[in-house]
Formats: structure tokens, C-alpha cells, sequence
């Protein structure tokens, strides 16, 4: 189930919202410029592209977006701890980060305007981050998640990291599926 916390970024021990609902994450979000919606989940076959082709249209022409991918993870994956290590730490894109789970979940933790937000993705949700936010994403020690990648830059995902440790001090994802 999607979930937000929202922290002040000097207390990580208190959050100063905590929802489910999916309404009030939106509109919480929303306020800092980030996108979130639920997409209705269908049974994508072999081509996870073509089950989503009129959302992922949708958003290319509301964010000119060129490039499309589906990114996908197991908790068995070999390398998998040295994928999580590199979204770790703080950093931002000269671009949005889009990504709809088709499957499974990840943790987007944002940092704006002195607070943070963790948002806890599952299967149907979307989230843009807006180019220039502070972030970072935690795929959790046994990750699994399928996810659709949108991009402006047809090279893909790029960081900048900003050398801050605000990461560390913030709760990291523990995987609600088993």
C-alpha cells in the first residue's frame, strides 16, 4: 500500500504527517511540485510497454519525454546491493524522474522546503519528481519492483549528487512484501 511521511528535516524520529490515502498523498505532494496518481494495474504479458502505451502517451505529451524503458529488479539479483548503494545518497537531475510501478515498491524520499518526504511506491502508483529536486530512492536489501522510466534525455538517468548525508539520518525502506 502507498504510503508518506513527512519529516521536518531536523526531526527523523517524528514524522509530522504520516497517510495512506492515496487523495492526500497526492495533494501533499502536489504542494512541493511532484506528481503522483494510481494507475489501474492490468496484466502486462510480455510487453509491459504496450499494456501501458496510452498512459505513458499521455505523459509524453505533458512532459515531452522521448525515451521509455521498464527497469526491473529481484531480491536474487547478483549486483543487487551495489544498485541500491548507487541511489542511496542525495543527489538531483537536470531532468524529472518518472517512474509507474507495474510491480512491487520502492521508497522516494524527497527533500524540499526543510522537510522530507518518504513515499513509499507500490504496484500502481506513479511519481514524477521534478528536475532540480533533492532525493534519493531506496530499493531495499531484498528489492522487487518493475518499473516504467520516462526521460527527456534519451541517455537516461543521470545524478548529481549533493555531498549531503541528510540520507543517512532518514528511516531506509523495509519491504512490506515478502
Amino acid at each position: 500500500m502507498s504510503h508518506l511521511a513527512v519529516y521536518a528535516e531536523d526531526a527523523p524520529e517524528r514524522p509530522l504527517l504520516e497517510t495512506a490515502d492515496p487523495d492526500e498523498i497526492a495533494k501533499t505532494l502536489d504542494a512541493i511540485g511532484v506528481r503522483f496518481e494510481r494507475w489501474p494495474t492490468r496484466d502486462a504479458g510480455d510487453d509491459t510497454l504496450a499494456a501501458y502505451a496510452e498512459e505513458i502517451e499521455r505523459l509524453k505529451a505533458i512532459g515531452g519525454y522521448q525515451a521509455v524503458d521498464v527497469a526491473s529488479m529481484v531480491p536474487d539479483h547478483p549486483e543487487r546491493a551495489v544498485f541500491r548503494q548507487k541511489f542511496l545518497s542525495e543527489h538531483r537531475h537536470m531532468e524529472d524522474e518518472v517512474r509507474f510501478f507495474v510491480d512491487g515498491e520502492g521508497l522516494f524520499t524527497l527533500h524540499e522546503d526543510g522537510r522530507v518526504f518518504n513515499m513509499l511506491c507500490t504496484k500502481g502508483d506513479l511519481i514524477a519528481v521534478p528536475a532540480g529536486m533533492r532525493h534519493w530512492f531506496d530499493m531495499g536489501p531484498s528489492p522487487r519492483f518493475t518499473a516504467i522510466r520516462l526521460f527527456i534525455n534519451p541517455e537516461g538517468w543521470v545524478a548529481h549528487f549533493t555531498g549531503d548525508d541528510i540520507a543517512d539520518r532518514f528511516p531506509r525502506h523495509e519491504p512490506a512484501l515478502a
